[in-house]
């Protein structure tokens, strides 16, 4: 899955780059790496990269100005690499833009399934999926990854945008959390419901209109979540279910 995958380690240790480096490299990668956020930014001025590990504790430009400033300019999925692990870091993190959050240390075999399920894309049926959604405070187009909430273009992740497509592909459906989970990140993920509630707070800041509950991303108690689309077929079977707040 990595094999030929271009992929940019950027950390201010030049052990971990080097390890990284001889890791990624046996899987058939090919790997850039830099010492800085500065440098970072300079190389993809000039290269194409399929994936990006950050570290998050780095001198000069640190990783979460980092990742900023790579997510400004360049839509290719982070994995942020840090020894801190608290809920709050990993938010930092995701408001930041980054698609994943690996904590150190960690072995290789957890890092190759961070990276390939990041480098996967969930490739829905384009029968499955309109192309464009207008709905009264949002509009997506698909095609072109542009989304407009409440009338301001929004920058979504890659990650962020693969959970909005997978929930309109199966809009006013309830989705459980354990079949959006192997949509978006592989089997490997299908219990992490905490990792998937966090990413869905995220995309519901970015997209929902001010109030007390969710318009288009709702809950669905103990199941998953539904996409709210006016005009979207309702299944027979579906009966409604209380919404609450993830």
């Amino acid at each position: 899955m990595i094999e030929n995958r271009t992929i940019l380690l950027i950390d201010d240790e030049p052990q971990i780059r080097r390890v990284l480096r001889t890791g990624l490299s046996a899987q058939g990668a090919n790997v850039l790496d830099v010492e800085s956020g500065e440098e970072a930014l300079e190389l993809l001025r000039e290269k194409t990269v399929d994936l990006i590990l950050l570290d998050m504790n780095m001198a000069g430009m640190g990783g979460l100005e980092s990742c900023r400033a790579i997510r400004a300019g360049w839509d290719v999925p982070i994995i942020i690499v840090s020894v801190r692990d608290s809920d709050r870091d990993k938010v930092e993190a995701l408001d930041a833009g980054a698609d994943d959050f690996v904590c150190k240390p960690f072995s290789m075999d957890e890092l190759m399934a961070r990276i390939r399920a990041a480098l996967r894309r969930t490739g829905f049926a384009t029968d499955t999926t309109p192309k464009i959604v207008s709905l009264p405070g949002l509009d997506i187009d698909f095609e072109k990854r542009r989304v407009v909430a409440g009338g301001e273009l929004v920058r979504l992740t890659p990650t962020e945008f693969d959970i909005l497509r997978y929930l309109v592909s199966q809009a006013n459906k309830p989705v459980p959390h354990r079949r959006l989970l192997q949509a978006i990140w592989g089997p490997e993920y299908s219990d992490q419901i905490e990792y998937l509630r966090v990413f869905i707070n995220q995309l519901r800041k970015k997209i929902e209109p001010p109030g007390p509950r969710p318009t288009f991303i709702t809950t669905e108690t103990r199941v998953g979540y539904r996409f709210v689309m006016a005009g979207a077929p309702v299944p027979d079977d579906t009966s409604p279910v209380p919404q609450t707040g993830a």
